[in-house]
């Protein structure tokens, strides 16, 4: 009983690490948005000075943007906002950014 205990353990032990690993590393704090998380693998299109536009295949209008993401975004101190359509406002302090999420398109930006 004890092995079988200590097998699923290890299994679990191994799963939540590599979860964790995969979502953590999977994104990068962009300076010009207050250290906003951004995915790696997100192409950026589109940038100005108070906004910036990437290809994400995990974008969707129609769900917002992944759970994992909203967990990194939680994990770095963004709280979630008010939340009009496909945009949501994250705050962190003083900080405000909005995130429009659309088909395959986020769109970051900088409100103060």
């Amino acid at each position: 009983m004890m092995k079988i205990f200590g097998w699923v353990l290890a299994v679990l032990v191994f799963i939540g690490v590599g979860l964790y690993s995969t979502t953590v590393f999977a994104y990068h704090s962009s300076k010009e948005l207050f250290n906003f998380p951004v995915p790696k693998h997100a192409e950026l299109i589109e940038e100005n000075t108070n906004c910036k536009t990437y290809e994400w295949s995990h974008a969707s209008e129609e769900h917002g943007i992944p759970v994992a993401y909203e967990l990194v975004l939680k994990v770095n101190g963004w709280e979630k906002g008010e939340s009009e359509g496909s945009s949501v406002y994250y705050i962190k302090g003083n900080h405000q950014i909005d995130v429009i999420s659309n088909t395959d398109l986020l769109t970051l930006r900088k409100i103060k």
